[in-house]
């Protein structure tokens, strides 16, 4: 069994079969003009779509004027449920699986019945789009080439800083999920394991409103303690522990250890993977400091 979608050409409307299996499609997460082409395909063509709220997506599908059945699932639903849809595509069917907004399995439901299609052999696709953690990362303005999605942070003190203190060390920016009620305690809470960093706080990504706030996060804790709790959906994003500057002794003693047991272009090479430091520099001083040595 295939299902069917449409795609036009020269103005006209044809079908597309799909293939059967599991498609993970994306959805916006607040601009309704976000939705792609081809998940509009994919969500006419399919037999049925699972979504976590039939009322939420129900709108989705009634902007697009889209009629197919909805089901509600989570990775918290029976496993009979689970096994409804596994059978269902096991037998041929094509199943759309969205989330409220957003890509599914992020911070969203939907690893389990992935897991359970791979391990039966069932054909898996997602459709990439609108994506809140990769969005608020582009607006944050602090580093992307090394990041880390946390996910929403504990609700309680306790639990949320020890989850601060295993990522301190991280050298990559740290992505999570925030509410409005628990920003300013979640931010001193950052302030207290990760020192004043630059934070980004991000809220009504791609809505109306839309906001970007980045400062040291002590300024941003004097923000919110005087404008108050935020409204909407939130991200934060957290630069990267600053590299301490090194003296000249400091460095040198570091290219000596590696000269130890490698050659003068690994040692600087090493030496400016950890540092931060030029690769060239550094290699002029290693060999001044093999000339000195001999």
């Amino acid at each position: 069994m295939k299902g069917h979608s449409t795609k036009k050409d020269g103005g006209k409307l044809q079908p597309v079969a799909l293939e059967p299996g599991l498609y993970i499609v994306a959805t916006p997460i607040g601009n309704l003009r976000d939705m792609t082409l081809r998940a509009l395909d994919v969500l006419q063509g399919v037999d049925l779509i699972a979504c976590e709220d039939t009322r939420v997506s129900g709108k989705l599908l009634k902007a697009y004027d889209i009629k197919k059945p909805l089901e509600s699932y989570n990775d918290h639903s029976a496993k009979g449920q689970r096994g409804k849809l596994l059978e269902k595509l096991a037998q041929g069917g094509s199943i759309a699986l969205i989330s409220d907004a957003g890509m599914p399995l992020i911070s969203d439901p939907g690893y389990k019945l992935v897991r359970d299609c791979l391990d039966l052999g069932i054909n898996v696709t997602s459709l990439p789009g609108a994506n809140a953690p990769l969005t608020a990362l582009q607006l944050s303005g602090l580093p992307s080439d090394k990041f880390c999605f946390l996910g929403f942070l504990p609700a309680k003190e306790v639990a949320r800083r020890k989850v601060l203190q295993e990522w301190q060390s991280a050298q990559a920016s740290l992505i999570v999920f925030e509410t409005g009620p628990r920003l300013l305690a979640a931010l001193k809470d950052i302030e207290v394991v990760l020192g004043n960093r630059e934070v980004a706080v991000i809220r009504e990504l791609t809505k109306m409103y839309e906001q970007v706030k980045r400062a040291r996060v002590l300024e941003l804790i004097e923000y919110y303690e005087e404008a108050g709790q935020p409204k909407g959906e939130i991200v934060v994003v957290i630069a990267p522990p600053e590299q301490k500057a090194l003296s000249e002794e400091e460095i040198k003693n570091r290219l000596k250890e590696a000269l130890d047991i490698m050659s003068t272009k690994e040692a600087a090479s090493q030496v400016a993977e950890e540092t931060g430091l030029s690769k060239k520099v550094l290699y002029e001083m290693a060999l001044e400091i093999g000339r000195d040595e001999q």
